[in-house]
């Protein structure tokens, strides 16, 4: 893939430091029912860093509740993301183990505009507590 962007930040959305409380599921079956917590590190319209004790894997959904509301960044991030039960859905992308036994967790935003949620759809009747 060719990236045409020659600044010195690659990123589309520029990130926040913004160190918040979060609230987190992990949209698999077998941990749905387990609310998880954590602390934010930073935040971009199109994803966030979280540091979190639990160990997740690339390409989970995670249902993630922050305080979204003292953002300036807040109506982008309504506007554009996937929100459901007033939580943010995302893909996790990356994780860090950290020495304190912690990970980082870095974690892209589902969209609105997605043009193919099919993958995500089964991932997120979890959560739903739909038969």
């Amino acid at each position: 893939m060719e990236n045409n962007y020659n600044g010195s930040e690659r990123r589309e959305f520029a990130r926040l430091d913004y160190v918040t409380p979060i609230m987190f599921k992990v949209c698999r079956k077998e941990v749905l029912d387990k609310l998880l917590a954590g602390y934010t590190s930073d935040v971009s319209q199109a994803g966030l860093l979280c540091n979190i004790k639990e160990n997740v894997k690339l390409d989970d959904i995670l249902w993630l509740s922050f305080d979204r509301a003292t953002l300036n960044i807040c109506e982008e991030l309504d506007r554009r993301s996937l929100i459901y039960q007033n939580g943010i859905i995302g893909k996790v992308v990356r994780t860090d183990s950290q020495q304190d036994g912690t990970f980082n967790v870095g974690v892209q935003f589902i969209i609105r505009e997605e043009k193919d949620l099919t993958h995500i759809y089964p991932k997120i009747k979890f959560v739903s507590n739909e038969p």
